[in-house]
């Protein structure tokens, strides 16, 4: 059963999100200039990580819909004599574990929710092969559209349990209203300052 939305979540959520992230590339072009050349430098092409994400359930289908979530790479391609890939934990670079406790790696998430794949606050998108470990309730997650941040994000992100996680994204949805995304975005800033919560 889908949730019973509110006008904020209805229609002024949306056109938040399109005018914020149309204002964050007019303003930052700069900054996703100088990380894309410097990802380059250092840890070669391509610049920009693909990778598939469960989105908002179609109404039409009962399905969530799959997109392609974009981030800035962080690990480089290196591999082992008989071709395999290193472990993530031998590829991951300072320079990239630099970009992921600053957050700065999911930038390019702003191209997503400017397309409507995510919001900026909602669950954050979990892998793909991580849904057939949710449980039916847990996956109600995805009856709104997965955030860049979200309420999971700011008590705790990657050092909390995944049913406590799941557990907030749940709490998130019940009712959705700016003052709680406002709180969550402020909130939100002054941890990836204080890089708080973060596991390279």
């Amino acid at each position: 059963m889908v949730q019973e939305t509110g006008l904020y979540e209805t229609y002024v959520k949306r056109i938040l999100d399109i005018l914020l992230s149309i204002m964050a590339l007019f303003l930052f072009w700069w900054l996703f200039g100088i990380i894309a050349v410097l990802v380059r430098i250092k840890l070669g092409s391509p610049v920009v990580f693909v990778q598939k994400r469960p989105g908002r359930i179609d109404c039409k289908t009962g399905q969530e819909r799959i997109f392609n979530l974009y981030k800035f790479r962080t690990m480089t391609d290196e591999k082992d004599a008989e071709g395999n890939l290193l472990p993530d934990e031998h590829r991951l670079t300072k320079f990239g574990k630099t970009l992921r406790s600053l957050s700065l790696d999911e930038l390019p998430e702003i191209w997503n929710i400017l397309r409507g794949d995510m919001s900026i606050i909602g669950p954050r998108p979990q892998l793909v092969r991580d849904m057939v470990f949710m449980t039916k309730e847990q996956r109600k997650r995805h009856q709104v559209r997965p955030g860049l941040s979200g309420l999971a994000q700011i008590r705790g992100r990657n050092t909390i349990s995944w049913d406590k996680k799941l557990g907030a994204d749940l709490e998130y949805i019940e009712k959705i209203t700016f003052r709680d995304d406002l709180k969550i975005v402020v909130l939100t800033i002054g941890k990836v300052f204080r890089r708080e919560g973060i596991h390279a």
